[in-house]
């Protein structure tokens, strides 16, 4: 039931190493550099200055570099920071503070907290309450495991909340018999549990480190701070709705082959196992609970930052006492790429604003000073979606499409968080194939192939984007922000 070890983890990556053909990873590389070298080389176009020509072909190196995964993601990150100051796009200072960036320090805490709820026991306590309540029924089952990822990730990151509950679900459809490709309640399952995570993501600016990038690119570029209520007050909606209708229409796609699943009587045996909350499970609930406080109290108390917050929770974790993590394990648990990468986004979305790159992007975008705020948001939502068939980067996303937006909404005289926000919020929308970090977690164990995704993951965008829609017309500006 408990997610693989680091040494385990590293051996699966060495053997995939050695299995991928090098030969697409040089092509990937050599596209990137001939691409970068072209744009370099190429006059600056009107109304773009020398320095903002050259940001482009940084982007187009990156861009291309992660997707095809040619040489480490993470090493990609660093090489953003290379290229800054050598093609005099900016300083080394500056290239350097972009990359440690607030949102830096938040996902290391985040990283922490999760890894605490996981060892504390919460994680798997929690998971046997809903799967007694599912009461052997599969598609019940199914929810469960779905409501529950969805509940964890609105306070903890995505990806070690798929990573956990696919580690409870494992074991249950191996003693159901599933075969990995064939059974279908696999393919719900493994497809349910990663989609309700990005579900419940976007339940709070806490759920995902793309939350807080946004929202810093938001202040950074519109000069306006959202606030954690305000934010609650437009992803909680979404979560609620949300998560049924994935769930239902998972359930639709793949049909579980078995009415029944597991063992109601030893799902009762097990939790009642357990006993009481132990002293580490109640440790968790009070810092988590402290956390939420502070981070809600924020939204009146300017003085509270929820970047402080979370490290400030992440260092209690380490202090006499307390005692729920030690620092080699902190060092084990950190996703360094997912780390790296969030720097390299941030540090190349701080040099598009000073090099006037995001600017001269806004005037590439429809005009749409006429349109309706609906049809705004419908259009900027739809784009978020289908973005990550060729840009399956999260972070990348953000970097890419919030600063020209936030200026657009400026251009506008309207509130740069209306329009910055669907794009940042339906960043997470990375249901259409199994490309993003998230779906990578589930998919690697072969219960569904990649274009098992296509239909429900298409169905579910579309539910989202209409959501993110009514959301933004009809509560968002109830939260002040129209």
């Amino acid at each position: 039931m408990s997610s693989p070890a680091p040494a385990e983890l590293a051996a699966r990556d060495d053997e995939a190493s050695s299995r991928s053909a090098p030969k697409p990873k040089l092509l990937g590389l050599a596209l990137a550099v001939a691409v970068a070298v072209l744009t370099v080389m190429l006059p600056a176009p009107q109304g773009l200055s020398p320095a903002a020509k050259n940001l482009v072909g940084i982007f187009c190196l990156t861009m291309i570099l992660w997707v095809t995964e040619a040489i480490p993601v993470a090493a990609t990150a660093l090489l953003v920071v290379v290229l800054q100051p050598l093609l005099q796009v900016t300083t080394v200072g500056a290239a350097v503070s972009g990359f440690m960036s607030p949102v830096f320090l938040f996902v290391i805490a985040m990283f922490c907290i999760a890894q605490v709820v996981v060892d504390s026991g919460l994680a798997r306590r929690f998971a046997l309450a809903l799967l007694e309540r599912a009461g052997g029924d599969s598609r019940r089952v199914v929810l469960a495991f779905m409501v529950g990822a969805s509940a964890m990730s609105t306070v903890v990151s995505d990806v070690p909340v798929a990573a956990v509950w696919m580690s409870m679900a494992l074991p249950l459809l191996a003693q159901a018999g599933a075969e990995p490709g064939r059974s279908s309640l696999g393919k719900a399952l493994m497809i349910g549990i990663p989609v309700a995570a990005f579900i419940g993501g976007v339940g709070t600016p806490a759920g995902s480190s793309i939350n807080i990038l946004g929202l810093h690119q938001i202040e950074q570029f519109g000069k306006v701070k959202v606030s954690f209520v305000q934010w609650m007050a437009l992803g909680m909606p979404l979560v609620l709705v949300l998560t049924p209708l994935a769930w239902l229409t998972i359930v639709r796609c793949f049909p579980p082959e078995m009415q029944r699943i597991g063992d109601p009587e030893q799902t009762r045996r097990e939790r009642s196992a357990l006993g009481k909350l132990g002293s580490a499970e109640r440790k968790v609930i009070a810092l988590l609970g402290a956390m939420i406080g502070l981070w809600v109290a924020s939204s009146w108390v300017r003085a509270i930052d929820t970047t402080v917050v979370a490290l400030a929770g992440a260092v209690v974790m380490f202090l006499p006492g307390v005692n729920l993590l030690t620092w080699p394990r902190a060092q084990r648990t950190i996703g360094w790429d997912a780390l790296l990468l969030i720097g390299g986004v941030t540090s190349l979305a701080a040099a598009a604003g000073s090099t006037g790159l995001a600017g001269a992007l806004v005037s590439a975008l429809p005009d749409m000073q006429f349109w309706p705020i609906y049809a705004v948001v419908a259009l900027l939502s739809l784009v978020a979606v289908l973005i990550h068939l060729p840009l399956p980067v999260n972070p990348a996303v953000v970097g890419v499409l919030v600063p020209p937006i936030a200026l657009m909404a400026l251009s506008r005289g309207q509130n740069p968080a209306l329009f910055g926000l669907p794009v940042v919020i339906t960043a997470s929308c990375a249901m259409l194939l199994p490309l993003d970090a998230v779906t990578v977690v589930t998919y690697s164990k072969g219960y569904y192939r990649m274009t098992d995704m296509l239909v429900p993951g298409a169905i579910i965008s579309a539910f989202w984007v209409l959501l993110m829609t009514a959301v933004m017309t009809w509560i968002a500006p109830l939260v002040g922000i129209s």
